[in-house]
């Protein structure tokens, strides 16, 4: 209701409580570059472990598992996977992956939640700031979710999301540093936190902003998704996006073996383990009749 009656006037009602907040969070994030240099090399490593973890939650799990369903996760991949999203703080697993499925099935529309045809800004941050556009709840409600909440570890999640994203992004990222080789709580909060926080979320906001506007499109001209290696390395692997918005059921949301993709070799590892199962992989020939019918000849 909210969202349609802020539209109502032309544009979509400013949700003021996120500029300020977010505002706040990236102030923070520059304040925190300062203790940089006094830091202890300990706090620093274990910031950049909490990064690699917020990100795995995200990108292994909110993403290529619940979003896609490109792979299978046993039990207790699920719930490490669970723990590290509530790390990454984007939202829980089901609302995370409801709003990635619109995203592709409606991507560069109004009913897209971060639609790249209105800028840079508004797909990178901007669309955080206002009310979703109308279409987004919409069509929406047309697909099925109920796979995710029939996930035991979706719904435990869900129910204590506040609780969970209080313990692993701020708790536990804090009190490590400082219990285990004496840094200040100060230093540790600001940076194995708010500057791990910070960047992690900027990261996965470049796969919807940079990732759609900058790059070749080797598989598919007519998309918007590009193949973008700054990404790819920020974002351990999904900067291929040309790729994956072609073969979005693709668990390595990219041609394995081919390029870096951190990601991918987790999961590979999880397959080693007997975490993992049921891998779906894009077939070469199906890449390769899509390159040469679709593609920018780029690749």
């Amino acid at each position: 209701r909210r969202a349609a009656s802020g539209e109502a006037g032309g544009g979509q009602a400013i949700v003021w409580r996120n500029v300020v907040l977010m505002g706040l969070l990236h102030l923070s994030a520059v304040y925190a570059l300062s203790l940089v240099p006094r830091a202890q090399l300990l706090t620093l490593l274990w910031a950049y472990f909490c990064f690699l973890m917020t990100a795995l939650g995200v990108t292994a799990g909110a993403h290529r598992l619940w979003s896609h369903r490109s792979y299978k996760a046993k039990l207790p991949l699920r719930i490490f996977l669970a723990a590290a999203n509530s790390m990454a703080f984007q939202n829980d697993i089901y609302e995370w992956s409801r709003d990635h499925r619109v995203h592709h099935k409606y991507s560069e529309t109004d009913a897209d939640p971060h639609n790249a045809r209105r800028g840079f800004f508004f797909s990178h941050i901007g669309w955080l700031f206002v009310r979703k556009h109308r279409d987004v709840i919409e069509k929406g409600r047309k697909l099925d979710f109920s796979d995710l909440l029939d996930d035991p570890v979706v719904r435990f999640q869900r129910k204590y999301y506040k609780s969970s994203v209080v313990l692993m992004c701020f708790v536990i990222p804090t009190l490590v540093p400082w219990y285990l080789w004496g840094e200040s709580l100060w230093n540790a909060y600001f940076l194995a936190s708010i500057l791990r926080y910070t960047i992690s979320l900027n990261v996965t906001w470049l796969v919807n902003s940079a990732a759609h506007m900058y790059g070749n499109r080797p598989y598919d001209k007519y998309i918007n998704p590009r193949q973008n290696t700054f990404v790819t390395l920020g974002a351990i692997g999904e900067g291929f996006h040309n790729y994956h918005h072609t073969f979005p059921f693709d668990y390595s949301a990219s041609e394995l073996g081919l390029k870096f993709n951190p990601t991918t070799w987790f999961i590979d590892f999880m397959f080693w383990l007997g975490l993992v199962t049921d891998r779906k992989q894009a077939p070469k020939e199906m890449i390769q009749a899509r390159k040469e019918r679709t593609g920018d000849g780029s690749a």
